[in-house]
């Protein structure tokens, strides 16, 4: 054998000579793969890609949304390419589940068919309920429709949306069995929302127990006991408590893809001759965050149904450094949520729209809000609008 360098002998023994990479991952590319591995177990039990739509349960949407995000980001594709062995972000996956092109009639046809079981297989239980028809049964039997749901409708898409900015979290129940008024939680599915609560009393084992009013996001009620809604988050697999929000760090050296180096927060008030903003028009205001000019982001709100369809005229600004816009941005509307106004204008089609980032506070208010957001003791406060003010809570 002619002698060899140690690249080609490596090489002839079939081993790279390139330099593996090494070093940790950086906080955000860990959060990037952890969520691309909750979508990849979804494939896994399911045999197919999480759906968007109110037909699917809250952890498929959100991994939905979270997978047309992955795809979309050059990043997250790049660091998940030697992950994606299912072929979940290219597409792979989809094309290699099911093609029927490849089969012919009969194959085809034998692949749409229901399983039937033979009519005496022992397997089958007949003129018996399974299991999973006594449980909806059961839950049907212990809800009803809920007469007031409107006043509870934008609590849950609150905290859908505080979910997918990161002001909230969902979290496995067995961490914190606790059950208080005003705590959300994933059951079945559903977003949970628990609206009132008894005196405590002795249950017939000794324990504490109460009284509640369950709210869930499909528009249904149920009165049960605190010790059931527990025990049944605890049989559930996907059952959730979901985190007060938690605006995090917005001023912070380390930098993030929604972090801007000097931002603005402004406010606006619109000039709209609808009846309802004209009779208000000293108390309605939009607030916003952006990390350019405030003229340019406005100049075309006449014909933009965010802004009513109205021009606006800027009332305060207040400039920010390191900030990340979304969070900002979540912990004011979080924070005068119950001050939000319900307007439906028409759009330049003739269509109805509800813009959602108007809100029935005093400027006074905001610029205190600003303030407290700058020392970190807006979340010790929250609006309260029969006293137009921030109260402690």
């Amino acid at each position: 054998m002619p002698d060899l360098s140690d690249d080609e002998l490596l090489a002839e023994l079939g081993v790279s000579a390139a330099p593996k990479k090494t070093g940790a991952l950086t906080a955000r590319e860990e959060r990037i793969v952890a969520g691309f591995e909750d979508i990849q177990r979804f494939v896994e039990t399911h045999g197919r890609l999480p759906l968007h739509g109110e037909g699917h349960d809250i952890f498929e949407r959100l991994y939905a949304v979270r997978l047309d995000r992955l795809r979309d980001s050059p990043e997250a594709q790049t660091l998940l390419t030697s992950l994606d062995t299912q072929g979940i972000l290219s597409g792979g996956f989809a094309k290699a589940t099911f093609q029927p092109s490849k089969l012919d009639d009969d194959a085809l046809l034998e692949e749409l068919a229901p399983e039937t079981p033979a009519p005496n297989d022992i397997r089958v239980l007949r003129h018996v309920r399974s299991q999973e028809e006594r449980r909806a049964a059961e839950e049907v039997a212990s809800r009803s429709a809920c007469p007031d749901f409107n006043l509870f409708r934008p609590l849950f898409e609150q905290v859908e949306g505080d979910l997918r900015t990161g002001m909230r979290q969902s979290r496995p129940f067995a961490r914190d069995p606790s059950v208080s008024v005003g705590n959300f939680f994933i059951l079945g599915g559903q977003f949970a929302y628990v609206a009132e609560m008894s005196e405590w009393f002795k249950a017939p084992n000794g324990d504490d127990d109460a009284r509640l009013r369950v709210i869930y996001a499909n528009g249904t009620e149920s009165n049960l006991l605190m010790r059931s809604l527990q025990r049944a988050l605890y049989k559930d697999e996907t059952g959730r408590r979901i985190t007060d929000p938690n605006p995090g760090p917005l001023f912070s050296e380390q930098w993030e893809e929604n972090d801007v180096e000097s931002g603005t927060i402004y406010v606006l008030r619109s000039l709209s001759e609808h009846p309802f903003v004209a009779e208000h028009r000293e108390l309605i205001h939009k607030i916003g965050v952006t990390g350019g000019d405030v003229k340019v982001r406005i100049g075309n709100a006449s014909q933009d149904a965010t802004y009513l369809l109205a021009d606006v005229e800027v009332v305060a600004t207040y400039k920010l450094s390191a900030i990340n816009r979304t969070k900002l941005e979540g912990i004011f509307h979080r924070i005068f949520a119950p001050a939000q106004i319900d307007l439906t204008i028409q759009d330049r089609f003739g269509h109805p729209v509800r813009p959602r980032e108007w809100f029935l506070v005093p400027l006074s208010v905001i610029d205190e809000a600003v303030r407290r957001v700058t020392d970190g003791t807006i979340t010790e406060f929250a609006y309260d609008p029969k006293v137009a003010a921030l109260v402690r809570q």
